[in-house]
């Protein structure tokens, strides 16, 4: 019997967790992709592949030429490009897919949220209120806010992107997870007056929105895109509820299961 294949479109701490579980557990060889949106990213266990397929059918060009598998997508919850990019591969070979996403945050008494639906319409509510601003988007978003008094900008990256993205602002380069009192603490040194974020969900980091919760912060918080799915792809929170449904369903069992499926 061939060595079963599992690609795993990673980028999250979830992924490398996932990764690592495979490999220990001798499910097969473990492809985890990354985008390469960063030069010094953590990689997981297993083989990596860095860099984008060039769209969903280069992905199923991909996953059709490696002989994959198994399928899984644990990347962000707001990589809706890429999830959709999966379930086209899913669809057009029929490998199994799989959804890691990770649960959103809930709403605690306390929070003070304004729920946007993108960056446009968060560097929109920041236009209309004054204080020092802390973004923790990433860079792929930073353009939106160009019109934003960039002096009020405190911007957290993984890595420093160009300064000209947006001159005048304050950047602090910083990787997490980051911990309460550490988040606390770059709130109140920079007298923070709204914090900007994505519905990201997860513990690595939850610490800003339980800090901006004990300062009374509002944070602007930006809503997930819609989930790209379809019924015969399982969507799990957790890599050990993934793990359990591979170790009681088995690779080629569900491939015939979700053939059936959809039908």
């Amino acid at each position: 019997m061939s060595e079963r294949r599992i690609l795993i479109l990673g980028g999250t701490g979830e992924a490398i967790s996932l990764a690592t579980a495979l490999i220990g557990s001798r499910a097969g060889r473990v492809i985890t992709s990354l985008a390469g949106r960063t030069k010094n990213p953590e990689l997981p266990p297993g083989e990596v592949r860095l860099g984008g397929f060039g769209g969903s059918d280069g992905l199923i060009r991909y996953v059709q030429a490696e002989g994959i598998d198994l399928l899984i997508n644990a990347t962000h919850p707001f990589a809706a490009e890429m999830s959709r990019n999966a379930l086209s591969a899913h669809q057009a070979t029929r490998v199994p897919l799989l959804r890691l996403l990770r649960l959103p945050w809930e709403h605690q008494p306390g929070d003070r949220w304004i729920l946007v639906e993108n960056a446009s319409e968060a560097a929109r509510e920041c236009r209309q209120r004054s204080g020092a601003i802390l973004l923790t988007l990433g860079v792929k978003d930073l353009a939106c806010f160009r019109d934003v008094d960039a002096s009020r900008l405190i911007v957290r990256v993984i890595e420093m992107p160009n300064p000209e993205l947006l001159p005048g602002s304050t950047y602090v380069v910083a990787r997490g997870p980051f911990s309460l009192e550490a988040e606390l603490e770059l709130m109140r040194q920079h007298q923070i007056g709204h914090l900007v974020a994505k519905q990201s969900g997860g513990e690595a980091t939850r610490a800003k929105i339980d800090a901006a919760r004990i300062l009374q912060i509002p944070v602007i918080m930006i809503e997930r895109p819609p989930i790209a799915r379809e019924p015969g792809c399982p969507v799990f929170a957790e890599v050990k509820s993934l793990l359990d449904w591979i170790s009681r369903n088995g690779l080629s069992s569900t491939a015939s299961k979700l053939a059936k499926k959809t039908k």
